[in-house]
């Protein structure tokens, strides 16, 4: 059965492997977070208006747009939450997420802007130093702020 299998593979070449491919597999969006740093080492952290009661803080994320380098995803949800300019890192973690969804962080410095934040998105914005982290913030975020793998 197998052999069967994989001479029909090899016939149907091309654009037909794919859709059958496309098909049988799970598609996924990917979350990009950024764990942006000033000069100073603080942490770069956003009041999420979408985000659960309680559970507001943490850090700038957004969805990567199909062919989109997650870098530069980075880049653009930091600049449309808050006008601020990044330049991307280090990938600091990498996880097949909740449901179906990839999860992505980098690292990212901040390079220069203007603090004006998307009210639509975000409540507040502000700057901490690690030990001064607020309550209510996701526990992952809060993790990878610290540098640590939020998966232990």
């Amino acid at each position: 059965m197998n052999k069967l299998i994989a001479r029909l593979w090899k016939v149907i070449r091309g654009p037909m492997q794919w859709r059958i491919l496309w098909l049988a597999h799970a598609k996924f969006m990917v979350g990009v977070t950024g764990v942006v740093r000033d000069d100073q080492g603080r942490v770069l952290l956003l009041r999420h208006r979408m985000w659960p009661e309680g559970k507001q803080w943490g850090l700038p994320t957004g969805y990567a747009i199909k062919g989109e380098d997650f870098g530069a995803t980075v880049v653009r949800e930091v600049r449309e939450e808050t006008g601020l300019e990044v330049k991307p890192g280090l990938l600091v973690h990498l996880k097949s997420g909740y449901r179906l969804r990839v999860e992505v962080a980098y690292e990212a410095l901040l390079v220069g802007g203007t603090m004006k934040i998307d009210s639509f998105e975000i409540l507040e914005a502000q700057w901490f130093s690690l030990e001064d982290l607020p309550d209510g913030m996701q526990e992952s975020h809060r993790l990878l702020a610290l540098g640590h793998d939020p998966n232990g």
